[in-house]
């Protein structure tokens, strides 16, 4: 196990100088406080008996109900009996992996993908494969060619993961066409699909996708989670499975924590129960949409010719492009002098690919901050580029089939 290229950041990134573009984390500041305060309090007077008690590894009968009116408003429609509660959709993913994946079994992901989906199938000592994207989503072509080579190597694939909506970290969401192929291909191969969903409701511009799950035949596994609509720090994620799948999920649940925190499924439920959440996703959605469009203008205004970038139509992250010969690993501890921070795209392989990329984060700083922090960024790959055109290029070829687990910061 190595440690997240994100996560290691955070020390830095927090520091109150530094404008961070690196971590995803919403901005809770927004959330009415102070009612959920009362809230909170009125759990543990009218409910605390229970509150406070073991619970079951699948999750509250009644939060499930929930979960599952929620999951409407992307146009999922399923029972609660087939959802399971988790510790956010990380748990998820690593019950997933715990049921699916022995040591040397191969996992195919969208190329980059998050960083902790990488990290947690490398904890299982799966072979991660990638497949690429570009501004609509998985390359079907390479999807195709990634799993027909796995069968003749007599190693088929044990699931394909994808994030399709607002993708963490390239922001790019999954066109139709391209999920019906994703989906028509992982039928005919037998392979299982997992959708993972966070930031769906997210949304800035354009009109939803269908989700991979509603176009499925009982090959998806379906995650969510409360912690970018509501909070991270209550931890309230959820997997929707196959009933075969959500049994050895509910197993594999109770052997890693026994029960989830009823405390905190109590007060989501009260939450979904007696708040206009609805409104409180669209005051969200309008806060990141001026954010999103603050990083956009000033990436337009102000970043050197020959870097690129993404445009999201929701969720939180841009992924840029640097010119040609400009390493952004090997660039970051000039960007922290500059007093700015992003995530290097290394972090977001499972090889050494990444290298003239970077993850650019818009949901936690103001629209000033942002603007800034873009500035001091420009001012660092400024530095970087004369670097280049004085000693030539920072970026060593890649090798071919080179593997290198995840690194750490520098």
């Amino acid at each position: 196990m190595v440690a997240s290229e994100v996560r290691a950041l955070f020390a830095v990134a927090s520091r109150p100088e530094i404008v961070s573009l690196a971590g995803g984390m919403p901005n809770v500041a927004a959330l009415p406080l102070e009612q959920l305060g009362d809230l909170v309090k009125d759990v543990v007077s009218e409910e605390g008996a229970t509150a406070l008690q073991y619970g079951s590894a699948q999750g509250d009968p009644i939060l499930r109900e929930q979960i599952c009116d929620y999951m409407t408003l992307e146009g999922v429609h399923a029972s609660p009996d087939d959802v399971i509660v988790t510790v956010g959709s990380q748990q998820a993913l690593d019950l997933i992996t715990r049921v699916f994946v022995d040591p040397g079994d191969v996992v195919l992901t969208e190329a980059p993908t998050y960083v902790t989906a990488i990290n947690t199938f490398a904890a299982f000592q799966a072979d991660i494969r990638h497949v690429g994207l570009d501004d609509q989503g998985v390359i079907p072509e390479e999807l195709e060619e990634a799993l027909v080579r796995a069968e003749l190597d007599g190693r088929p694939v044990k699931f394909f993961y994808t994030i399709p909506n607002f993708q963490n970290p390239a922001g790019i969401t999954m066109s139709a066409e391209r999920r019906a192929r994703v989906m028509e291909a992982c039928e005919r191969h037998d392979v299982l699909v997992i959708e993972d969903n966070p930031y769906g409701l997210l949304r800035y511009d354009g009109e939803p996708e269908p989700t991979l799950y509603s176009q499925g035949n009982g090959n998806v596994v379906y995650l969510g989670s409360l912690s970018k609509t509501l909070s991270p720090g209550l931890r309230i994620g959820w997997a929707l499975a196959p009933a075969a799948v959500r049994a050895k999920l509910v197993l594999a649940a109770e052997s890693a924590m026994l029960s989830h925190s009823t405390f905190n499924q109590l007060v989501v439920r009260r939450y979904l129960k007696t708040f206009p959440w609805k409104e409180q996703i669209k005051a969200f959605n309008s806060m990141y949409s001026e954010r999103r469009d603050a990083m956009l203008g000033s990436l337009e205004a102000m970043m050197p010719a020959g870097c690129t970038w993404t445009r999201p139509e929701g969720g939180f992250f841009v992924w840029a492009t640097l010119p040609e010969g400009i390493d952004a690993k090997s660039m970051l501890p000039r960007a922290l002098g500059e007093r700015v921070a992003y995530v290097p795209g290394t972090g977001f392989y499972a090889d050494d690919r990444g290298r003239d990329s970077m993850r650019l984060s818009f949901c936690y700083p103001t629209p000033e901050q942002i603007r800034e922090g873009v500035r001091r960024l420009v001012t660092a790959i400024e530095g970087e580029i004369d670097l280049r055109d004085t000693f030539g290029p920072a970026i060593a070829p890649p090798t071919e089939g080179s593997q290198a687990p995840t690194p750490d910061l520098p």
